[in-house]
């Protein structure tokens, strides 16, 4: 595995919101449903989609966490595993996820760095001592990094894209899950 830094845009702080704020931001009623809705991500987009739903591993990656990834995970680790993933329908891409682990997690559970194109939280609801933290959600501009991987190949780039994040705990190990939705999510 190669090592790379991971870098946010310079200067660009990212006000997460709380579930009750975000009712007082104006948002498509489409994509507010996908952002807030109950369940697994990855079952609702099944639903939707049926046989045409896809989720492709992108890019998985040892790099630097910066200060933001060590406050949500509430760890000192310097360094963690991060795993790029599309879920799409119909051959278009709906949400770009992003899973951070950090190296104590990977030393507790090493399976984690082998999921490949498996969703991570399908795998993990079948476990016990899994918890979620409530959600989080932010706008992130085009060239914040995770929102700049999620639209590498976008022929049309939105100014920034809403993303989601909680942080999971696996008996106890942290890791960060970070979706951000695509403008096509509210195009179906």
């Amino acid at each position: 595995m190669r090592m790379i830094p991971a870098k946010e845009q310079a200067g660009t702080r990212i006000d997460w919101l709380p579930a009750e704020r975000l009712g007082q931001v104006s948002l498509d009623a489409r994509l507010r449903a996908w952002l807030i809705g109950k369940g697994l991500l990855t079952t609702r987009l099944k639903t939707a989609c049926s046989a045409r739903f896809s989720l492709q591993l992108i890019d998985q990656w040892t790099g630097l966490l910066q200060a933001s990834h060590k406050q949500c995970l509430r760890t000192n680790d310097a360094a963690g595993l991060f795993r790029d993933v599309e879920m799409g329908c119909g051959g278009q891409v709906w949400v770009f996820a992003q899973s951070v682990m950090p190296d104590s997690t990977l030393s507790a559970h090493p399976w984690l760095a082998e999921l490949g194109d498996s969703a991570l939280g399908e795998t993990l609801s079948g476990l016990t001592g899994v918890e979620r933290s409530s959600y989080e959600f932010a706008w992130l501009p085009a060239g914040y990094a995770v929102a700049a991987r999620a639209l590498r190949n976008a022929d049309v780039k939105p100014a920034g894209l809403w993303a989601r994040r909680s942080r999971l705990s696996l008996r106890g190990a942290p890791i960060l899950v970070q979706e951000l939705f695509m403008p096509a999510i509210t195009s179906a």
